[in-house]
């Protein structure tokens, strides 16, 4: 466990129409001059959280996509412990968020596009298979990648001031 694991040839239906949900909450940070990264917590089939970036909005550091969606799932399931819960993120996670999926223990995360730039599943860190943690989630990386990427470069090319800060 803990490792990240490329999407198979043959995609997983229902990673594939959680990530579009993710892709979908993504669309929802251009309102307000954010980056396009979103989230979503499914428990049961079902989404149970779910999140955009509003950094911007919010003027908060800490409003990530994967914070946002970890909060309302909590909220939802009455419990810090986001357990039997899948995380759909259109970006590979970063150590703040990546800390937070630890501690909330997700026992999966599925990302569309790697971030070679802060990725903490394994581009730049792997926190998320840190083997020192007391917990490592199943980690599947490149669900609908070129979709998800495609959304971050949209807005870097648009002029998003967000988009350049990222």
């Amino acid at each position: 466990m803990g490792s990240v694991t490329a999407a198979p040839t043959a995609p997983d239906p229902e990673d594939e129409r959680f990530m579009r949900r993710a892709i979908a909450e993504a669309e929802r940070a251009l309102g307000h001059d954010d980056v396009p990264i979103g989230a979503v917590v499914v428990h049961g089939g079902e989404v149970v959280g779910a999140g955009h970036n509003e950094r911007e909005l919010r003027q908060d550091p800490t409003a990530h996509a994967e914070i946002i969606a970890l909060r309302a799932a909590a909220d939802a399931l009455g419990s810090w412990r986001v357990l039997d819960s899948t995380l759909y993120v259109t970006l590979e996670p970063c150590a703040m968020c990546a800390g937070a999926i630890v501690l909330a223990r997700v026992p999966r995360v599925v990302y569309g596009c790697a971030d070679p730039k802060a990725g903490a599943a394994g581009s730049v860190l792997d926190v998320l298979s840190e083997p020192r943690l007391n917990h490592r989630p199943e980690v599947t990386g490149g669900v609908l990648a070129r979709q998800c990427a495609r959304r971050r470069c949209t807005a870097a090319i648009t002029g998003s001031s967000a988009a350049r800060s990222t």
